[in-house]
């Protein structure tokens, strides 16, 4: 759609140059499901010839997720591992990369078993400190990976500051934006060089469909990524990349239902006396509130917290009613999920114990359900905590 950069985010979600099917006016983009495409000049192919390389339908998700990332050039592919050990793939043997702490247990699984492996060296650390970065950096350090807010505690990391820092020292920089998508974070406006995202999370937003996609804004770092996206060849089918841009189309309205729902839920767990912690930027006692509020629009719709031991946590998990106990986030229905055995499973327990991923830590990502009703959930699964307790100790 030409002139579209005038328009705000949510109406270019609806209105963009897939809006309508130039040849037969259908306002959804078409599926199109050959394998190869027919070539009518021995000499001269058309612009597709095989769908690992090039196919319509996903090309106009990759295209809407460039414009909405405010990059140059979108990939989409089978997963969001699948995009993130593509993007690995810019990297060579007897490089290093400093990660997030914190991060993805699928994540850390990939820089810890296979990028080991092909002497890709890795440095975890936090990375809300900028003077443990600067010292883990070393002279073959070729990327910083960031995600942020981190998974599952929620910390937030300066994207801008660590972005210049990596220009400084010459290092391509990756942000995992899943958690809060451009709805309201840009990285490549703070500096960032490769933005990705598990699509399955709340780009599609439904529970029916895995997907990642890689965005990037220079035309030559794009040219390498895409070489690898067609010599890897883990690309998004075309019926999920389908799924995906049906999602995009609500995702402004989602993430502002979602995100007011988590506020509240954040602050109601706050200060209710079974809980030991509560991990969400939102909150004005977060460790780096004014740093999210600086490089986002908003907080985002997940949201972690800790309960005083294992045993309570079985309890309010058995108790509680309407969230789905499940691995992912980022869904209309909200999703509980216990990190230590589903989103970090990989990671070996002493490491998530030094990250704070406790046995008791519990993670919400909202959905779309009144939060007053998620709000009464919580409370009657927190209440059978406490007469849990009451009965123990009579």
């Amino acid at each position: 759609m030409k002139n579209g950069e005038q328009f705000s985010f949510e109406t270019r979600l609806l209105h963009n140059e897939h809006k309508v099917d130039p040849s037969t006016g259908a306002v959804s983009v078409p599926i199109q499901h050959a394998s190869t495409f027919h070539q009518f000049d021995v000499d001269q192919f058309g612009k597709y010839d095989y769908s690992r390389s090039l196919n319509p339908t996903r090309e106009a998700l990759e295209t809407i997720i460039a414009e909405l990332e405010d990059g140059t050039h979108g990939f989409a592919f089978a997963s969001g591992m699948a995009a993130i050990s593509t993007a690995f793939l810019l990297l060579s043997a007897g490089d290093h990369i400093v990660v997030t702490e914190d991060v993805y247990g699928g994540t850390f699984r990939m820089v810890t078993t296979v990028l080991n492996r092909f002497n890709i060296d890795h440095t975890f650390v936090d990375m809300t400190d900028f003077e443990s970065v600067k010292a883990a950096v070393r002279p073959n350090t070729k990327a910083i990976y960031m995600e942020t807010p981190s998974n599952p505690t929620l910390k937030v990391t300066d994207i801008k500051q660590i972005c210049d820092f990596a220009k400084e020292i010459g290092a391509l920089t990756y942000v995992d934006n899943t958690f809060l998508t451009p709805a309201l974070q840009k990285p490549l406006q703070l500096g960032a060089d490769i933005v990705l995202h598990s699509a399955t999370k709340f780009l599609s937003g439904h529970s029916d469909v895995v997907a990642g996609l890689a965005v990037v804004k220079d035309p030559e770092l794009a040219a390498r990524l895409g070489t690898l996206q067609n010599a890897f060849g883990a690309v998004l089918g075309v019926q999920d990349a389908w799924l995906v841009m049906r999602g995009l189309k609500t995702l402004s309205v989602r993430m502002e239902h979602s995100q007011k729902g988590a506020q509240k839920i954040a602050e109601y767990l706050n200060q209710h006396p079974l809980v030991k912690s509560v991990y969400y930027p939102g909150l004005a006692d977060h460790p780096q509130y004014d740093i999210q509020h600086n490089q986002a629009s908003g907080a985002g719709a997940v949201l972690s917290f800790e309960l005083e031991s294992e045993e309570a946590l079985r309890t309010f998990v058995d108790h509680v009613q309407l969230p789905v106990f499940a691995v992912s986030l980022g869904a209309v229905e909200t999703i509980l999920s216990y990190p230590v055995k589903m989103s970090h499973a990989a990671m070996p327990a002493d490491e998530r114990e030094k990250r704070g991923i406790t046995n008791s830590l519990l993670r919400v990502s909202v959905g779309l359900e009144n939060a007053n009703d998620l709000i009464q959930d919580f409370e009657q699964a927190l209440q059978k905590i406490q007469a849990s307790h009451t009965i123990t100790a009579q």
